[in-house]
C-alpha cells in the first residue's frame, strides 16, 4: 500500500499536472471581471467590455503604431548608470539591474524610426515597468537623441508619456533632463516638424512638468492620471477638497488641458491623420497599413526592430 501511495500516485499526479502561466488571466481594476490575458493582448490591452485601458509595454506600443509592426530600433548614447554611487535599502546599481532584466530594455524610453500610414516619424516611447518610466539621465538621452534624429530627417515626432516623475537617485542630473529635453524641442519646433504627446495613465511629476505638456498636439488615453503633484498633496496644501475626476484625462480636457481624449483603438489613424495635417503631406494612395515599406533613408545609428 506504501508503494502505491508513495510512488504511484505521485508520479500519476506529475503526469497529469499542467502548468498554468501565472498571467493566464487579468482582473479589471475597473470592472473587477476577470478576462483572458490573450483576449487582452489581441485588443492593445484595452479589456473588452469596460474599455479599461491597461498599461501598454514600449514594444508593444511600437508594433501597433509603424506600419507593417515593423521600425528600426534608434541606438541610444550610453551615460553612466550609477553616477551618485546611489543606495537606499539597496544599491541603485542592483535596481538598474533587476528592471532591465524584468522588461529587456536598457532604460526607461524605446525610439523607434519607420513609418506611419508611409510617412516617416521618430516615436518615442516610456516604459512604465522600466522603475515606473521615471525621467533619469539615459531617458533624458534617449528623449533628446530622438528629436535630434526628428530634426535631421525633417519628420514629426512623437511621444508615449508614462511616468512618475524625475529619478530621486540620480538627483539633479535628473532634474537637468526637463531643460535639456525642452531645448530639442525647440530645435524641432525651428523646421516646422510637429512634436506630437500622448498622455497614458500616469504621467507625472518632472515628466508632466517639461516634454510631456509642450506638444504641439496633445492627446491623451481615456482615464489617464495626469498631473504634476498627487491629489492629496494639493488638497492638503490648498485645504480643499478637490472636483471628482480631477487629473483625469476627461476632466483635463473639459478644462483645456489636453486637446483631445483618444481611444487606442483610433489612436494609429488619429496620429497618422495629425501628421499629414501639420506637414501638409499627401494621403499615400492605395496605402496598405501592415505592407508599407520601411524608409530607405536610415539613420547609421539604427538597427532593424
Amino acid at each position: 500500500m506504501n508503494w502505491l501511495t508513495n510512488v504511484v500516485r505521485p508520479k500519476i499526479r506529475s503526469i497529469l499536472k499542467r502548468e498554468t502561466p501565472e498571467n493566464l488571466w487579468i482582473k479589471c481594476p475597473d470592472s473587477g471581471q476577470l478576462v483572458f490575458y490573450k483576449d487582452v493582448e489581441q485588443n492593445q490591452f484595452v479589456i473588452p467590455g469596460s474599455n479599461y485601458h491597461m498599461r501598454m509595454g514600449a514594444t508593444a506600443r511600437l508594433k501597433s503604431i509603424f506600419d507593417n509592426e515593423t521600425w528600426y530600433d534608434v541606438a541610444l548614447p550610453e551615460v553612466t548608470p550609477d553616477p551618485l554611487k546611489f543606495r537606499d535599502e539597496r544599491k541603485y546599481a542592483d535596481r538598474i539591474k533587476d528592471a532591465r532584466a524584468k522588461t529587456g530594455m536598457n532604460d526607461a524610453v524605446k525610439v523607434g524610426y519607420g513609418k506611419l500610414e508611409g510617412n516617416a516619424v521618430v516615436v518615442a516611447v516610456q516604459d512604465f515597468d522600466f522603475m515606473g518610466g521615471s525621467l533619469g539621465m539615459a531617458a533624458g538621452e534617449a528623449v533628446v537623441k530622438g528629436l535630434e534624429l526628428a530634426v535631421e530627417k525633417k519628420s514629426p515626432f512623437i511621444i508615449f508619456a508614462a511616468s512618475g516623475g524625475a529619478r530621486m537617485q540620480e538627483g539633479i542630473l535628473s532634474l537637468m533632463q526637463m531643460p535639456r529635453t525642452t531645448v530639442a524641442i525647440q530645435m524641432l519646433r525651428e523646421i516646422g516638424q510637429p512634436y506630437i504627446v500622448v498622455l497614458t495613465n500616469p504621467t507625472t511629476g518632472g515628466v508632466t512638468a517639461s516634454y510631456a505638456m509642450l506638444g504641439d498636439v496633445q492627446i491623451a488615453e481615456p482615464g489617464a492620471l495626469i498631473g504634476f503633484a498627487g491629489a492629496r498633496v494639493i488638497e492638503q496644501t490648498i485645504r480643499e477638497k478637490l472636483p471628482e475626476g480631477f487629473q483625469r484625462a476627461e476632466y483635463l480636457k473639459e478644462h483645456g488641458m489636453v486637446d483631445m481624449v483618444v481611444h487606442r483603438h483610433d489612436l494609429r489613424a488619429t496620429l497618422a491623420r495629425l501628421c499629414r495635417l501639420l506637414t501638409k503631406a499627401p494621403a499615400a494612395e492605395g496605402f496598405e497599413a501592415r505592407t508599407a515599406p520601411l524608409p530607405v533613408d536610415l539613420p547609421a545609428s539604427a538597427s532593424p526592430a
